[in-house]
């Protein structure tokens, strides 16, 4: 595969190269894209939002004849996960949510504040869920009627075993919810395989669309099931879908323009090889970024064996001289974007390897820290403490 970064999708040099988990640096094609006024009852946008449903089920490996349907949703990811979690559970079900990490625990927050009962495991941040403590949990309680999983725990960028846990649930005869918003499009996923029954996601990460619209793509028969469970009138999935399937139209105002960078940006996912391809590159992003990293002496939070390529944590040096805010500032000056830390255990910080980022971008983060920790006067080498 070719990770040299193709002319007309180089971002504008006015922008800073966004190394972090979304929104994420995205193509001047995809920018473009946004600057079209175009009615949302219009039949060509009609077109390309029945476009941008078959596209994502071609994803996630599955189709409308197999039984799947993509929803469209307004508003960021999370606004997916609520309207997925609010909607599908009846009111006298059980979810059970399995965690090691911030979205994990955002998920349970969601379900809580809808009052749906709530049970969860919870694990160390650094390591993925154990589908055994699923299975005993699971044996345990025959009232859980749902089990929800973050597939790439955005806040380490731990990878959990979502085919070994899907067939766990499967074996339970429960229904399996997987947020797969950190790696759809970058990291290939078969969602029948998986056992997957609803997957939320959103366009401002893997597949590099712009922040604003999400989406789930739902298991119909489980979708058609869940009738009279949904707890809000916008977020109301069943209700979204029926109307996208009745006249091809959103039932509130939808983010046109947002929804046309989505449009091009899955073209431009498939230009580039689809999602083998994608992960090609995202995978080469970040061995490259582990190699400089270790280089200067940084050391990754999440062992090897359980890190995805999306996002890697590394920890804070122990130099006296290191301030994060000030490094932070100036790798920003420098025109590039990392982000900040998003555990309770231990002092870190994180960057990603997503977006339309290439190999040169990689080595050029690399130089800017290397020359920020000199501006810093930080030695980072022995400095920073084990995992």
């Amino acid at each position: 595969m070719n990770h040299q970064q193709p002319d007309h999708v180089t971002p504008s040099r006015t922008d800073k190269l966004l190394f972090t988990p979304g929104p994420l640096t995205t193509s001047s094609t995809v920018k473009q894209a946004m600057l079209r006024d175009l009615g949302s009852r219009d039949a060509e946008f009609v077109g390309v939002v029945q476009g941008i449903r078959q596209r994502l089920l071609g994803l996630a490996g599955v189709s409308q004849e197999d039984g799947y349907e993509a929803v469209l949703m307004q508003g960021s990811g999370t606004f997916g996960v609520e309207a997925l979690i609010s909607s599908v559970i009846p009111h006298d079900g059980k979810l059970l949510v399995i965690i090691n990490g911030a979205y994990g625990k955002r998920i349970r927050d969601i379900a809580l504040r809808h009052g749906i009962e709530t049970v969860t495991i919870e694990g160390a941040e650094n390591a993925p869920a154990v589908p055994q403590r699923v299975s005993e949990s699971l044996a345990g309680d025959s009232g859980i009627t749902h089990v929800a999983l973050v597939h790439c725990e955005t806040s380490s960028g731990v990878l959990n075993p979502v085919r070994e846990i899907g067939a766990v649930v499967k074996g339970f005869q429960r229904a399996f919810i997987v947020d797969a918003m950190s790696s759809f499009g970058g990291i290939p996923l078969d969602m029948a395989g998986c056992g997957i029954d609803y997957l939320a996601a959103s366009a401002n990460k893997c597949l590099e669309g712009v922040p604003g619209i999400s989406f789930v793509i739902a298991n119909r028969a489980q979708l058609l099931a869940s009738g009279g469970a949904a707890r809000s009138v916008s977020l109301d999935l069943l209700a979204q879908w029926e109307g996208l399937e009745k006249d091809g139209q959103f039932r509130f105002t939808p983010p046109t323009h947002v929804i046309l960078a989505l449009h091009q940006a899955l073209l431009e996912l498939n230009e580039e090889g689809g999602v083998a391809g994608r992960a090609g590159r995202y995978a080469a992003n970040h061995a490259a970024l582990l190699k400089g990293m270790r280089r200067m002496g940084f050391r990754e939070y999440v062992p090897s064996e359980s890190q995805s390529h999306i996002i890697t944590t590394f920890l804070l040096p122990q130099d006296p001289k290191f301030n994060f805010e000030a490094f932070y500032q100036r790798l920003s000056a420098k025109g590039m974007v990392i982000y900040p830390g998003k555990l309770n255990a231990v002092d870190c910080f994180r960057i990603g390897n997503i977006g339309r980022l290439f190999a040169g971008d990689i080595e050029s983060l690399l130089a800017a820290i290397e020359a920020t920790l000199s501006d810093l006067g930080v030695s980072t080498l022995d400095r920073i403490p084990s995992r």
